[in-house]
C-alpha cells in the first residue's frame, strides 16, 4: 500500500488538513493521529457555552468517528506521536507503532501557560484548554464559593462571565494596568471592566500573584505581591498559551516561539507542513506572526494540504476572532498591535459601539462590541483595502458600504 498522508493532532487544523486533502484531489489514504480520546471537536465553546450549561458535549463533535471512515479518513484516538524520523518519513507512536508518511502535516496546537509561583500544581488550580480541562472545571465550579481568575485576557474573562452568571464571587487578578491589554485599546478595556464589575466580578489591575496558599494540597486563596489573598475555592489559570512544537524542535525543524511556516505553511522540510497554534509565520519583513483562532486554523489547514499535494494556497485573509462576555459579543478583524490613533464608533453607553485602529493614517483594525454588521463590513474593508479615513470612521452617519460600491 502506498504512504499516507499523516496529520499529526486531530484538533480543528489537523481536521481541516485531512478534509482539504481530499478537496484537492489526494485518493490515497490519511492517517489523522490524537492524543485525546474522543474525535475533533470545537474549542471555543468550552470557555462559553459548554462551560456555561447550554451546549453538551455532543454539540462539540465537529466530525464523528464514522463521518471520518466515510471520508477513508484512518482516525487514531488517544496515541500520542513521539517521535519524527525525517530520514526515513515515519512517526512513532507511543504504543511503539511506526507510521510511514508520503508527506506530513503537524497540528498539535498548543497547552496552557503554566503559572510560576508557589503553590499552583495545587489540585483545585486549573487551566483552561481541552475538553477534560473544561470537565473538571465545570466540575469544580459547581462545588465552588470563591472563583480566583488569574489572567485578564478572552478566557479568563469569559469563564468569569460564566462563574458571574451561576452566582459565584469572582475575583480577576491581572497584572497589567487594564484588561486585554495586548489586543485591544484602552475604551475597549474601560468597557469591559465596567461591564464585568456590573456583574459583581472585582477587577483588580497591576496584581501581581506571588503565591498560591493553601490547606494541604487543595488552594483556599491566591497572594499577591502586595501581601492581599484572595479567598478562593478555585483558582483558574488564564495568563496565554505555549505552542506544542517540542516534536518539531526534536525532529530538528525551524522553530522560534512556533514552528516556522511560510504563507503556504511549509515548514524548514518539503515534506512536512504546519498549521494552527503551534506554528509562528513568517513574514516578508521577517518577523514572526502567531495566531491563535479558528481562522487560522482553518486556513493555514487549508494551505497546508494544498502543500501536501505540490499547490500553493497562501493564507493573506484579515485575521479575525471573537468573545462572547455575558449578552457582550466583541468581533475583531485585522491586527492592531503598533496602532497610533484610535476612533471610536458609536454609543459605548448603549453596548453597541466599534473601535477603529490606524497607524500613520491607515486603518489596521476593527474592534466591533454587539455590531456584527461593522465586523463583516470590516472583513471586507480590510480585505480589499477599501479604509475609511479616521474622520469617516468616527461619523456615524457616514455609510461604511459606500466604500465596498
Amino acid at each position: 500500500m502506498d504512504a499516507p498522508m499523516v496529520i499529526v493532532g486531530a484538533g480543528q487544523s489537523g481536521l481541516q488538513v485531512a478534509e482539504s486533502l481530499r478537496a484537492e484531489g489526494w485518493a490515497g489514504p490519511i492517517v489523522l493521529v490524537g492524543d485525546e480520546p474522543c474525535p475533533p471537536y470545537h474549542r471555543p465553546p468550552l470557555s462559553k457555552a459548554y462551560l456555561a450549561g447550554e451546549a453538551d458535549e455532543a454539540q462539540l463533535t465537529i466530525r464523528s468517528p464514522a463521518a471520518l471512515e466515510k471520508k477513508g479518513i484512518e482516525f487514531l484516538s488517544g496515541v500520542a506521536v513521539t517521535a519524527i524520523d525525517r530520514t526515513a518519513r515515519a512517526v512513532v507512536l507511543a504504543d511503539g507503532r511506526r507510521l510511514a508518511y508520503a508527506g506530513l502535516a503537524i497540528a498539535t496546537g498548543s497547552r496552557v501557560r503554566p503559572l510560576p509561583v508557589p503553590g499552583a500544581g495545587r489540585e483545585n488550580v486549573l487551566g483552561l484548554r481541552t475538553l477534560e480541562d473544561t470537565r473538571r472545571i465545570a466540575a469544580a465550579l459547581a462545588e465552588a464559593r470563591d472563583v480566583v481568575v488569574i489572567g485578564g485576557g478572552f478566557i479568563g474573562l469569559e469563564l468569569a462571565a460564566v462563574a458571574a452568571k451561576q452566582g459565584k464571587r469572582v475575583t480577576v487578578l491581572e497584572a497589567a494596568s487594564r484588561l486585554m491589554a495586548r489586543v485591544v485599546a484602552p475604551p475597549v478595556s474601560d468597557f469591559y471592566a465596567a461591564l464585568h464589575r456590573g456583574h459583581g466580578v472585582a477587577i483588580e489591575l497591576g496584581a501581581q500573584v506571588s503565591e498560591v496558599v493553601g490547606d494541604g494540597p487543595r488552594a483556599t486563596g491566591v497572594r499577591t505581591a502586595d501581601g492581599r489573598v484572595f479567598a478562593a475555592d478555585l483558582v483558574v489559570v488564564g495568563i496565554g498559551i505555549l505552542p506544542n512544537s517540542e516534536l518539531a524542535e526534536a525532529a530538528g525543524l525551524a522553530c522560534d516561539r512556533g514552528i516556522v511556516v511560510d504563507d503556504c505553511a511549509r515548514t524548514s522540510d518539503p515534506h512536512i507542513v504546519a498549521s494552527g497554534d503551534c506554528t509562528a509565520r513568517r513574514l516578508a519583513d521577517g518577523s514572526l506572526l502567531r495566531l491563535e483562532s479558528v481562522q487560522n486554523a482553518v486556513e493555514q489547514g487549508k494551505s497546508a494540504a494544498a502543500a501536501l499535494v505540490g499547490k500553493s494556497r497562501p493564507f493573506a485573509a484579515s485575521p479575525w476572532f471573537w468573545s462572547d462576555q455575558y449578552d457582550v459579543k466583541l468581533q475583531m478583524v485585522g491586527l492592531s498591535a503598533g496602532y497610533d490613533e484610535v476612533v471610536v464608533r458609536g454609543e459605548v453607553s448603549e453596548q453597541r459601539f466599534s473601535v477603529f485602529y490606524y497607524r500613520a493614517g491607515r486603518l489596521i483594525a476593527i474592534d466591533a462590541i454587539n455590531q456584527p454588521q461593522v465586523h463583516m463590513l470590516g472583513r471586507k474593508l480590510l480585505d480589499r483595502a477599501a479604509l475609511p479615513t479616521p474622520a469617516q470612521a468616527a461619523d456615524s452617519g457616514f455609510e461604511l458600504a459606500a466604500l465596498l460600491v
